[in-house]
């Protein structure tokens, strides 16, 4: 049932490996077994977009990345990623961003990237392998303390949604968010993992935010429909799982950290929650870091 969620997935793999050679419809549909016209159609069916326009896309966002991130020259940024010439590179980069190539790389600010689509989940997985599928064994979630020093969070809070299913659902446009944040990656405080989700608390109320942590002198320019607020220096009390296979076992590890972080007696280890630092992050890299909760805490 879900043959086409996988398939579509491996297209968006594929073009992620391929977006600096000008990736051939006919040579990717070769190689996943079917036909040019059912590989479009089902690519426009779950991502709702055509899959001309997602390789230019994701092509002029790792364009502007590079831009963003070296001193490259503006031509041969435009040949390595397929445009005819400067001139036709920097139509396109206006279209997609609103400023010229020039322009951003002089000084780069939060422009819309085009983020990697995902139409094969866990849940799918699961649907798929429920009647072969062998859980794996899982370990329990290890608890460890670490200094995040003052920082600023840019971002959105919103007290009306209380995990990241509700967040997304109730009205923001993730495509837009995680483009126009990727664009900020540069930006993200030391040792953090970039764009962080997390919970707040407002007069007794609990909510959940969306945004990246950037540094505490930072002054440049706030994404509209963003805030930027300061977040005290801090111990943290994490509480994680390692690296883990994410379409098998991301809804169990997720229960396992989390049900330890919230029900966890900081005095055991000579800490109290710290009531003033009014956000929890969330750590979520699974083939790399694995998940984690952070809550704030200071010395008893």
């Amino acid at each position: 049932m879900y043959e086409w969620n996988e398939m579509v997935q491996l297209m968006i793999d594929w073009i992620d490996d391929n977006h600096t050679s000008a990736p051939s419809l006919l040579r990717m549909s070769n190689q996943l077994g079917y036909s040019p016209y059912y590989c479009t159609k089902q690519f426009h069916s779950l991502t709702g977009m055509t899959l001309r326009d997602y390789v230019w896309m994701r092509r002029i966002s790792s364009a502007a990345l590079e831009l963003r991130d070296s001193n490259a020259r503006i031509l041969d940024v435009a040949i390595k990623y397929g445009f005819s010439s400067q001139e036709a590179f920097t139509r396109a980069f206006v279209k997609a961003f609103e400023v010229t190539p020039a322009v951003y790389q002089r000084g780069p600010r939060p422009i819309p990237l085009a983020i990697r689509v995902e139409v094969f989940s866990p849940y799918h997985y699961h649907l798929k392998e429920r009647d072969q599928m062998v859980k794996e064994h899982l370990q329990e979630a290890e608890v460890k303390i670490e200094r995040i020093p003052a920082h600023k969070f840019i971002g959105i809070w919103d007290t009306s949604s209380r995990n990241y299913g509700d967040f997304w659902r109730n009205g923001h446009n993730c495509d837009e968010i995680c483009g126009t944040l990727e664009s900020m990656s540069h930006l993200k405080l030391p040792e953090q993992l970039g764009q962080t989700a997390g919970w707040f608390y407002q007069d007794g109320q609990k909510g959940y935010l969306y945004g990246i942590p950037v540094a505490a002198d930072y002054a440049g320019e706030i994404p509209a429909g963003m805030e930027c607020q300061n977040i005290p220096e801090s111990d943290y009390l994490i509480f994680f799982h390692p690296p883990f296979n994410y379409l098998k076992n991301n809804g169990e590890v997720m229960r396992i950290v989390e049900e330890k972080a919230w029900n966890f007696d900081p005095t055991s280890m000579g800490y109290e929650w710290d009531e003033e630092t009014k956000q929890d992050y969330q750590r979520h890299f699974p083939e790399g870091y694995g998940y984690a909760v952070l809550r704030p805490v200071k010395k008893v």
